[in-house]
């Protein structure tokens, strides 16, 4: 957990608060129509990954370098870590090489480049763009083609091992020197380069290394989809001789085990054509293949799980009369007060992952319509039926109408609301797939009063889908609901039951107030992602995902 009682600013609180990982994201790379540099070959292309961090640009990572090779696909496959809450910049740049020395010696190595973001190339998948050089000015017709995958902290991930027996020949001197390529053929028909192995020199029953890929990567998660597998005679000038090609899916490799490999004729369609007793140009063998599977945050929400946010707000007469400006609920024509501040900064990254965009909106400590008796769980919209407000501007313009219609009162009591979620959370799980968790935010500007009976809440709750953010609003000493974050040990009940997933978070608001919003609602979610895959973990649900990650498989219980 976070020590925010320790933080004095929030550069320190961010620095302190390691934000999880929600996704590990693949890059694949390729060019078109690249410049030619070279007099008397074609350019040697390389593609270096640059990141940009407080404002520098450092190299991330690069490619293999191809040679002779003006389209070049690469099998260099870039791994990112992906935040949904960052702006996370790229640039990539493509050089001409020659030899081992530096990059960029020469302005005429330097093929082009482009500037763009990670959530740019998420959201598209594909993104293709064209290349500049210095000052603005185009590359020709360069154009680079990034394809991503978001593999979700490996959501799923085969090891392969291949081999082939008697490959054709291709060399007068000695014999072909083989290496394999295995495309994925998308759904527009295209092709993208999956994996390609090491260069195995002089060998015609080549046993290449062992290599791990995703099944995001590798299959897009369907198992019938079409691989292409081709063999090739190595060629150090680039041109290398093409042996043979055959298809596959991993259906088929799956059908691997018990002692028994899988095996394809390694076929030239040329030959085939030509010679009539044409059988194949060797055979390429499936020695192995070992299947793993780890869900992360990405996996559920891109399974079709929903997260469903609730806000829960303090009207305690602590918080001042909402007619005066010192009062914490004073609307200001101008500018948000705290509690509409945080509850826009986290409910805006909250309704991106809820298709219906409605929010229950609930408060407590107030004596509320018609009979003006104190609720510590009560619909803002006064309907009891139908909590539930259109977006977060909904739930703001809900908040701002019922202030005059209450009286603050008290005391601070928010075990009822956490009661309540947890109830609704367990409604969901009689359904046993990974559908649906809930977020609640309480905005509160005291400590609970209710503290045993909170605690108790929150224990019942950590077995259910729910995570819970507690923002601290105002200039109270919050020291005492640190122990609701389990910073200093696992909380437990009165009765000493501990909670089985740590599910809460706690920040006072004041540690962001020269911050922007988005520094707040990265250090409150932080943890979510982390605390949504500890609950399907613990009740073994896969996601909703197509069938292939529908097996009886039950994932891992720590994800990686």
């Amino acid at each position: 957990m976070n020590d925010t009682q320790d933080l004095a600013s929030p550069a320190a609180a961010l620095s302190t608060v390691p934000a999880a990982c929600v996704s590990k994201v693949e890059l694949r790379v390729s060019c078109k129509a690249l410049l030619d540099r070279d007099t008397l070959n074609k350019s040697d292309p390389c593609v270096i990954l640059m990141v940009q961090a407080q404002g520098q640009w450092t190299e991330l990572d690069r490619t293999e370098v191809i040679k002779s090779n003006l389209h070049p696909v690469f099998a260099k496959v870039f791994t990112l870590d992906y935040y949904f809450e960052e702006v996370q910049k790229l640039r990539f740049e493509v050089y001409d090489i020659h030899g081992a020395h530096s990059i960029g010696a020469r302005d005429d190595d330097f093929l082009g480049g482009v500037e763009c973001t990670l959530g740019q190339i998420v959201a598209q998948k594909k993104m293709m763009k064209p290349l500049f050089l210095k000052y603005g000015k185009y590359a020709g017709k360069s154009t680079i083609t990034v394809h991503a995958e978001e593999i979700s902290g490996n959501n799923g991930y085969v090891e392969l091992s291949f081999c082939a027996k008697k490959l054709d020949d291709k060399d007068l001197f000695s014999k072909s020197d083989p290496f394999l390529e295995i495309y994925k053929i998308n759904d527009d028909g295209s092709e993208q380069l999956v994996h390609r192995t090491e260069v195995v020199k002089n060998n015609l029953n080549p046993v290449w290394e062992p290599f791990k890929v995703s099944l995001s990567s590798l299959c897009s998660c369907d198992e019938d989809r079409q691989l292409k597998c081709l063999v090739w005679d190595y060629d150090s000038r680039g041109k290398h001789d093409f042996i043979g090609e055959f298809y596959a899916t991993f259906r088929e490799m799956q059908k691997i085990g018990g002692g028994s490999k899988v095996t394809w004729d390694c076929v030239n369609p040329k030959y085939k054509l030509k010679k009539r007793n044409y059988k194949n140009s060797g055979v390429v063998i499936l020695s192995d293949l070992k299947l793993h599977r780890v869900y992360s945050f990405l996996d559920y929400i891109m399974g079709g799980c929903q997260i469903h946010f609730t806000v829960a707000i303090d009207f305690t007469a602590s918080n001042g009369d909402p007619r005066n400006s010192c009062s914490l609920h004073y609307i200001n024509p101008y500018q948000p007060n705290e509690y509409l501040k945080a509850l826009i900064a986290v409910g805006e990254i909250c309704q991106d992952y809820d298709s219906d965009k409605r929010f229950s909106a609930l408060g407590f400590g107030a004596r509320i319509p018609p009979n003006y008796e104190v609720s510590h769980d009560f619909a803002i919209n006064f309907n009891p039926e139908d909590d539930e407000c259109e977006e977060i501007q909904g739930v703001v313009e809900a908040y701002q109408n019922c202030l005059p219609k209450i009286q603050l009162y008290g005391p601070t009591n928010v075990a009822p609301i956490i009661s309540r979620l947890a109830k609704l959370a367990a409604g969901d799980g009689t359904i046993k797939d990974a559908s649906r968790y809930h977020i609640l935010l309480i905005l509160t500007d005291g400590v609970v009063t209710d503290m045993a009976d909170t605690r108790e809440a929150i224990v019942r709750a950590s077995y259910q889908p729910l995570s819970i953010i507690i923002v601290g609003v105002g200039n109270a000493d919050f020291t005492d609901m640190q122990i609701l974050d389990g910073d200093d040990g696992v909380l437990r009940s009165p009765k000493g039951e501990p909670v089985l997933r740590d599910i809460v978070q706690f920040v006072p608001f004041r540690d962001f107030k020269t911050a922007s919003p988005a520094a707040l609602a990265k250090c409150v979610l932080a943890e979510v992602p982390k605390q949504v895959v500890e609950y399907y973990s613990h009740k073994a649900i896969s996601p909703k995902c197509p069938h292939l990650l529908d097996s009886p498989t039950s994932p891992a219980n720590t994800p990686e």
